[in-house]
């Protein structure tokens, strides 16, 4: 018998929950057993909702339990979270959120449990004006993110942090990057019209399409030939921002999963070479994947950015992109797990780890080339402060204006702020090396 979507749902959630498992590593193997397109999206609902909404569901599910449960029911409360957030999000009809959660638990091997989801699902409902008043009085709950991203959040941004916040607990658009070497986006605009699927132009990213009601990837027209790319919009600022040209070497470091390897590829034909290097296997045969889709070669390196003795071969490069690991506070709205997974102490790691890659990827960079810092962070820490410390020791590095109508203008860079324009936060910083 086919597994109940709650009861998957309940189980991937769990692992991300209590097993600090990223959504991205667990969701796609547990997709691939579910045959049936509806129920694949009725579990990705499930767990992107829930995560989504985390902070305020564990706060009602606690004042509905009696007790808690134990360690080893974590999947069932997983399942409670993920009835809630049918409940008060999605819409489901309540009669089959409840009866469809209470089924699932024969699938846990649970099915004491059984009164004990009815219970709680039918006292939501019968108390929902005050549990929703008892969440209003949590901070946590209120702004569905986690109190230390808050503070942090606030104090870095104190006129927009609750809009940054809103921005977290959206759904975020299906944006697309066509491949120009294959086709006009106005042509493909006009595929996807006739394929019966609404899209519109980005405004601020020439080869951008914002799709207006998500699709599977397979039934965009000529996916699998390599004519269009998932990828955010604000993602695809980078190459705009590298001034690429005939000619030249090119370096992007830090460059899974490839979606910036191939822009830079489709943008500019002519140059000498593009090595992309990446430190994860796995990711490495991600990069070579997407190439190879989109009918795209470059030189693809599985080494550490940070120890580029280790693979470089003396020459220096014209650019490097360097998208380096960051809290990802940027695209909490794609990865709701962050929320969950992401600490206050992982700011300290990941900027001296930030650090450590600008200082060996500097002495790649040729005289009068160009070096791209971008995160995917809003944290002020990660971005403009990193750069500040990075120029005062370099006397050679010069912070170049990134002069654009997106965004907002920092002392070093450039920062999108999530939900700006249609597009993720992302935060960009040009230096150039004197000659």
């Amino acid at each position: 018998m086919p597994l109940n979507a709650r009861s998957r749902a309940a189980r991937i959630l769990a692992q991300v929950i209590n097993d600090g498992r990223s959504l991205s590593d667990v969701l796609p193997a547990a997709l691939k057993t579910v045959a049936d397109p509806r129920e694949r999206a009725l579990v990705q609902e499930l767990v992107y909702g829930t995560l989504r909404w985390y902070y305020r569901l564990r706060v009602v599910l606690d004042c509905l339990l009696k007790r808690p449960l134990r360690q080893r029911d974590s999947d069932l409360y997983c399942l409670l979270l993920s009835g809630l957030y049918q409940l008060s999000r999605m819409g489901v009809p309540s009669h089959v959120a409840v009866n469809e959660t209470v089924r699932a638990t024969r699938d846990l091997k649970k099915e004491w449990a059984s009164g004990l989801v009815n219970a709680v699902l039918r006292g939501y409902q019968r108390e929902t004006a005050h549990l929703d008043a008892v969440a209003e009085q949590s901070r946590e709950a209120h702004y569905a993110h986690p109190k230390w991203l808050i503070d942090v959040l606030q104090a870095d941004w104190p006129a927009d942090w609750e809009n940054i916040l809103d921005a977290g607990n959206q759904r975020p658009p299906l944006s697309l990057r066509v491949n120009q070497q294959q086709v006009g986006r106005d042509d493909y605009l006009v595929l996807l019209l006739q394929a019966g699927i609404k899209a519109h132009a980005m405004r601020h990213a020439a080869h951008g399409i914002i799709v207006e009601s998500p699709v599977p990837v397979e039934a965009l027209p000529g996916f699998a030939e390599g004519r269009v790319s998932v990828q955010d919009g604000a993602a695809q600022q980078a190459t705009g921002l590298l001034d690429l040209a005939a000619g030249q070497r090119v370096l992007d470091a830090c460059a899974a999963p490839g979606g910036k390897t191939a822009h830079i590829l489709e943008s500019e034909a002519g140059l000498e070479s593009l090595t992309a290097v990446e430190i994860n296997p796995g990711r490495v045969r991600r990069i070579e994947e997407n190439l190879s889709r989109l009918g795209l070669a470059a030189r693809v390196i599985q080494g550490d950015a940070a120890s580029p003795q280790a693979w470089w071969d003396g020459l220096c490069f014209d650019r490097i992109l360097l998208d380096v690991p960051c809290t990802a506070t940027g695209v909490i709205r794609r990865h709701p797990d962050i929320k969950l997974l992401r600490r206050p102490q992982d700011i300290s790691a990941l900027v001296s780890r930030q650090a450590q890659l600008l200082q060996a990827m500097w002495p790649l960079l040729s005289d009068g080339g160009m070096l791209l810092y971008t995160t995917c962070s809003v944290l002020v820490e990660e971005n403009d402060s990193q750069i500040g410390r990075f120029l005062s020791a370099h006397p050679n590095a010069e912070a170049t204006p990134v002069e654009v109508v997106w965004g907002r203008s920092c002392v070093h860079g450039r920062q999108i702020l999530p939900g700006e324009e249609e597009l993720d936060g992302f935060y960009f910083a040009c230096m150039r090396k004197a000659k």
